[in-house]
């Protein structure tokens, strides 16, 4: 009687037949039951190509024998790969072609089902092939590891989401959104609450953005933007934005920004001017222009207008109403080389009585020459009320920077006393008409 195989290609051998090639066969099929339990091979396939790994009886070389089975192959179109049953059957697929093809699972005499793998598809499945009606197979199949999964619409996910460090990346120009389910909040926690978020460009030199949506509830909502060497930027687009009793350390504040008052009315607006220098324009919202006041409701508030250094407040074509003039009272007798500070006052009175003639020498102050806060074509204008008593002594010289200068006095002379018993009041009108270079009027006035 003569051998039989199985669906797998095992050979049955009868009683009494292959005598001396016994042994080979036995461990034949000992290989071949290997191969079925854990054997791995790889199969190439072609664009457009139909491979049938069919079974080879008594023999090891059958890929269909294998339970692993890796498909290669650079593939432009579909192939289709088609295993014929007679058995039920799993097997381990693993996809590393370039393209999409099928694997088909069919009876000897049926038309077949089948698992297919798009191009997209790396990985494993492990694919169960049972009968069903002896006719097509029953195919169950389960993924491992594929790269590419159906999108699901709205994910849920429960409990921590723990990324051990590691970065969610979107594909190119994809969004992000974090959306929380109802009232929930999307929150920002690190060791002892320390976290923070960090919005950074891949683009350094476009710096660090944020770009918030306009929100429907009138919340009090915060936003904090930090100040790294003074390089933040807060930018509102829409014209009806506010920022209402906040505080801003160092940003910038775009064009058409403004400040509201508590009823979101704009009160001043900043903007830039048509000048090349760096310099902000203030203005009240409901008449276009100034006065800057105080809080609503407050009398006698103080405008501090203070430059920083040497800088200084510039009125342009002003409308002054009234002014008050910083006037420092010491009780000094004049003599001598007397410094006048004319950043610190506009007038120096000296109540002591004088002890001799004075030389006065014009400075900005101590650390800075009047050539240095003065520009070419000012002015300024400055007093010095000297006491005398019974000895009437007077201004014999005049410095400027400690360079002497000869003033033109009113009247046509330089005076060459003082008035005894008296205040002798000293006004200078000091013009700066090139580098160092300076006009002096001068006039001397008693008062007794």
């Amino acid at each position: 009687m003569a051998s039989t195989f199985t669906p797998l290609g095992v050979e049955l051998q009868a009683t009494g037949e292959n005598a001396g090639t016994w042994g080979t066969k036995t461990n034949t099929n000992l290989q071949i039951i290997e191969q079925i339990s854990g054997g791995f091979t790889q199969q190439a396939l072609t664009s457009g190509g139909t491979v049938t790994l069919a079974v080879s009886d008594g023999s090891t070389g059958a890929v269909m024998s294998h339970r692993m089975i890796e498909f290669t192959g650079s593939l432009s179109g579909n192939a289709v790969v088609t295993i014929p049953l007679d058995t039920q059957q799993f097997y381990f697929l693993r996809n590393s072609s370039s393209g999409s093809y099928t694997v088909q699972f069919k009876y000897v005499t049926g038309s077949g089902s089948s698992v297919t793998f798009a191009a997209t598809d790396k990985g494993d499945k492990i694919v169960f092939a049972a009968a069903n009606d002896g006719t097509n197979p029953d195919i169950k199949e389960v993924a491992l590891g594929i790269a590419s999964v159906a999108a699901d619409t709205s994910p849920q996910l429960g409990g921590d989401l723990d990324m051990n460090g590691q970065d969610i990346v979107t594909t190119s120009n994809a969004d992000l959104e974090l959306a929380p389910n109802g009232t929930g909040h999307v929150t920002v926690k690190g060791n002892d609450n320390q976290g923070a978020i960090q919005f950074n460009c891949e683009n350094n030199s476009h710096g660090q953005q944020i770009k918030a949506a306009p929100h429907s509830e009138a919340a009090s909502n915060i936003l904090t933007i930090p100040s790294t060497g003074g390089n933040s930027t807060l930018v509102s687009d829409a014209s009806t934005s506010t920022l209402t009793n906040k505080t801003l350390t160092a940003p910038k504040i775009a064009d058409a920004g403004f400040i509201a008052d508590a009823n979101g009315n704009e009160q001043v607006i900043f903007q830039t001017t048509s000048s090349a220098v760096n310099e902000v324009e203030i203005t009240n919202a409901a008449t276009g222009n100034g006065p800057i006041i105080g809080s609503s409701g407050e009398t006698n508030v103080d405008l501090n207008l203070t430059p920083k250094g040497l800088g200084r407040v510039s009125l342009g074509a002003a409308s002054i109403q009234n002014v008050v003039e910083k006037v420092t009272v010491s009780a000094t007798a004049a003599t001598g080389t007397i410094n006048y500070d004319v950043i610190t006052q506009a007038v120096l009175y000296y109540t002591s009585a004088a002890t001799g003639n004075f030389t006065v020498n014009f400075r900005g102050d101590g650390s800075n020459t009047l050539n240095a806060i003065m520009s070419t074509g000012q002015s300024l204008t400055v007093a010095f009320l000297v006491t005398c008593t019974g000895s009437a002594y007077y201004n014999n010289a005049v410095t400027i920077d400690g360079s002497s200068i000869t003033p033109e006095w009113q009247g046509g002379s330089a005076p060459s006393a003082g008035n005894a018993n008296s205040i002798d009041a000293y006004t200078y009108t000091i013009i700066k008409t090139g580098d160092a270079a300076f006009t002096a009027l001068a006039a001397q006035t008693q008062y007794a």
